[in-house]
């Protein structure tokens, strides 16, 4: 297992499967992203003095740590929220070939 903090995952959420979609492809095509996984998730959450509830659509993008700046702004510009969650994990320890294969494939 390699040392891995410079790598990370980033989180963000999409109001439909479209928009996911869409900010998937184009992070990899971009090559900030080596890899973006898509899942359905149900969020509650507090927004203008509401408590509500969505289904939304779950990105866990796989990055390098030094492509996040690009990632939050290439999210904040083509994201349809106000205020989009983008949070960033770091990869604290990974498999040393899937490691490299992100290396490969990002910029």
């Amino acid at each position: 297992m390699a040392q891995a903090t410079k790598y990370c995952v980033i989180l963000t959420t999409c109001a439909n499967r479209e928009e996911a979609e869409k900010l998937a492809r184009l992070l990899v095509e971009s090559k900030l992203a080596a890899c973006v996984q898509m899942t359905g998730v149900t969020s509650f959450y507090e927004w203008d003095g509401a408590l509500n509830r969505d289904d939304e659509h779950l990105l866990l993008i796989k990055a390098p740590s030094s492509s996040y700046g690009e990632i939050e702004a290439f999210i904040s510009h083509n994201h349809s929220y106000d205020v989009p969650e983008i949070i960033q994990l770091p990869i604290r320890a990974g498999s040393e070939a899937y490691l490299k294969w992100i290396d490969t494939v990002t910029k």
